[in-house]
């Protein structure tokens, strides 16, 4: 088949892009009055000369005496708070997430802001296609003038062209950046009088395949500012790869604000141009595009040929009713958020519902009292009581003997202890912190996006900073065992460890009310029996009258008496000791726990606070998403 365009077609050529107008072109307004272009100036020029006037200050074709803007009123639906939300979003995230995340956002959000002080009386469309598709045909022949060039030179189309049906759409032609001397007018006819136009600013751009590269980024610097789109395909390109993978398939979102036209239906013989238009319906489902039949929003798709007319009044009735509806640039930017917030979905939705579980709080206090000894310290609180009990409470004898073993003397019990402290154990203590910390943070990281977990893990590490060393400043408090060892090198005060001032030992645990009343029956016990040896060395040795029955039972009595009172004191601290112990277990942790709490979890808490303030606004941007993503 030969590829024969709309364009090969239409060889004529006007000169729009000097400012001329083909005959019968001279006026674009129900006054009849033409001021546009350089012919309008100079013949304006002309006549004021003529009648000795001043010469009058023409304005350009979009700047008349009427309001060149109307800005967007408060809009109601959603459009607006999800604008909000976007905007709070991209600002929450700004220190954790890097500038390249947050562009494309912050390019929607000024887009945004830029259409909505423009008029929301027009409507930009934008004519699409590839070369030799017929799209500038299709343009003329919606604004029923040759305005732009067509025919076998190629590309006919360098720079948009636009054709507005009304006065004050000079702002929005000026951010597309559309030349004052390439801004027409239709011709005057239906078209131009058209009520359901009224409103509408047609722009025709350069080919999207152009071979010259500044014409491409043209047609993507205009797409992305334009209200909808009609794309214009032809039954040779309709498929082409470029055409999809780069605009339509990227666009799928922006569904409702686009038109695929299928041109050149002319040259098809028979049921030809049903069986392409159904293929190029199918290829556009596969890109995800949702078609707009059966009274369902979605693209519009349609066939015509711009040459002969056929299916073009269809297509202008159509785009009347778009325009008339003036929701088209809400749709463009509910589809642009939409697709800003499809980008940055990975970077807010987290997998499951990650957080700081009541479990994982209590496991982290678990380990931190286990690196810090809470355990140990609660075993050595008890025994400190005991001991004190024994030493209250024992025979004198005992006191004695154990008086010798303080004496650091071999095999006492003191040595014994230390040489069961292991050497290693600050490292140990340090390192079990640390681990703490690594699964806590991985607990509250688990699910989260990306930037969000490494957020929280460096709150973790950096709050822990010095945990290990105020740790062990708790445990020298407490009197854990090895912790005066650990807490030695921690520098507090005037150069003083907390060892120093502290004496290196907890303070002494509170003795029980009856304790002076068991030191009493204590001291009775050994009275009886010096009472009663000095009785029997004074029979021996015969100061006093022989009778070893009485004196022996009375130092029986001391001898027995004071184990036995021993005893008892032993059995009835066996409790209270225990509760000490826990007691001062429980404080330890505690203090652990709060002070955990203070360095790591709290800073972590704060971060997931964060994450979910912006999860909420994400939420909030894409809970009346019109795609559907």
């Amino acid at each position: 088949m030969t590829a024969v365009t709309d364009e090969d077609h239409g060889k004529g050529k006007n000169k729009g892009d000097s400012g001329e107008k083909p005959d019968g072109a001279k006026g674009g307004r129900e006054d009849g009055r033409w001021d546009d272009g350089l012919i309008a100036r100079r013949a304006a020029a002309a006549a004021a000369r003529d009648a000795d006037e001043p010469l009058p200050v023409l304005a350009p074709a979009d700047d008349d005496a009427e309001p060149q803007v109307e800005a967007y009123a408060p809009a109601d639906g959603p459009l607006p708070a999800r604008l909000d939300a976007l905007r709070e979003l991209v600002g929450l995230s700004r220190a954790r997430l890097d500038r390249d995340t947050l562009a494309e956002a912050g390019r929607v959000l000024d887009e945004a802001a830029a259409r909505q002080r423009l008029s929301s009386r027009h409507t930009v469309v934008a004519v699409a296609g590839a070369t030799g598709s017929g799209k500038s045909t299709l343009f003329n022949a919606l604004a029923g003038a040759p305005i732009s060039d067509t025919g076998l030179r190629r590309p006919t189309t360098s720079q948009p062209i636009a054709c507005s049906w009304t006065d004050g759409a000079a702002g929005l032609l000026d951010r597309l950046a559309v030349p004052g001397r390439l801004r027409r007018r239709p011709h005057p006819g239906p078209a131009a009088f058209d009520e359901a136009l009224q409103g509408l600013v047609l722009v025709d751009l350069p080919d999207h395949d152009s071979a010259a590269t500044e014409h491409r980024d043209q047609v993507d610097r205009v797409l992305a500012l334009v209200d909808a789109v009609i794309w214009v395909v032809d039954p040779e390109k309709y498929a082409d790869a470029a055409l999809h993978e780069r605009y339509l398939r990227p666009l799928a979102g922006h569904a409702e604000v686009t038109f695929v036209v299928l041109n050149q239906t002319d040259r098809l013989p028979g049921e030809a141009a049903d069986l392409v238009l159904d293929d190029l319906r199918r290829l556009l489902d596969e890109d995800g595009i949702a078609l707009g039949e059966h009274g369902e929003p979605g693209a519009t798709v349609m066939s015509l040929s711009a040459l002969t007319g056929d299916g073009v009044p269809e297509l202008r009735e159509m785009i009347g009713r778009f325009v008339s509806d003036r929701t088209a640039a809400t749709r463009r930017l509910s589809a642009d958020v939409d697709a800003a917030a499809a980008r940055l979905r990975k970077v807010y939705v987290a997998q499951g519902r990650p957080g700081l579980g009541e479990r994982a709080r209590e496991e982290f206090a678990d380990r931190l009292a286990e690196a810090v000894g809470a355990a140990a310290a609660g075993q050595a609180a008890e025994r400190e009581w005991r001991r004190n009990a024994s030493r209250a409470c024992g025979t004198p004898w005992l006191r004695l003997w154990r008086w010798y073993e303080n004496r650091g003397l071999p095999g006492s019990l003191d040595r014994l202890g230390q040489a069961l402290t292991p050497p290693e154990e600050e490292l140990t203590a340090r390192q079990r912190v640390e681990q703490a910390v690594r699964i806590v943070a991985d607990d509250a990281a688990d699910g989260l996006p990306g930037p969000w977990a490494q957020a929280v893990r460096e709150a973790a590490f950096t709050g822990a900073q010095g945990l290990p060393e105020a740790l062990d400043e708790l445990a020298v408090k407490a009197g854990a065992p090895g912790a005066a060892k650990r807490g030695g090198g921690t520098e507090t005060g005037k150069g003083k460890s907390t060892v120093d001032r502290l004496g290196g030992r907890p303070p002494k645990p509170p003795r029980p009310k009856w304790w002076p009343a068991a030191v009493l029956a204590q001291a009775s016990m050994t009275l009886l029996q010096i009472f009663g040896g000095l009785w029997l060395v004074g029979q021996i040795i015969g100061v006093l009258e022989p009778g070893l029955v009485t004196p022996a039972l009375i130092m029986l009595g001391g001898v027995v008496g004071g184990p036995l009172v021993e005893w008892a004191c032993a059995a009835a601290i066996r409790g209270p000791a225990r509760r000490y112990g826990q007691d001062a277990e429980r404080r330890l942790r505690e203090a652990a726990a709060g002070c955990g709490r203070a360095r790591v979890l709290d800073p972590v808490a704060a971060e997931l606070v964060r994450y979910r303030e912006v999860r909420e606004r994400y939420v909030t941007v894409t809970e009346f998403s019109t795609t559907g993503r």
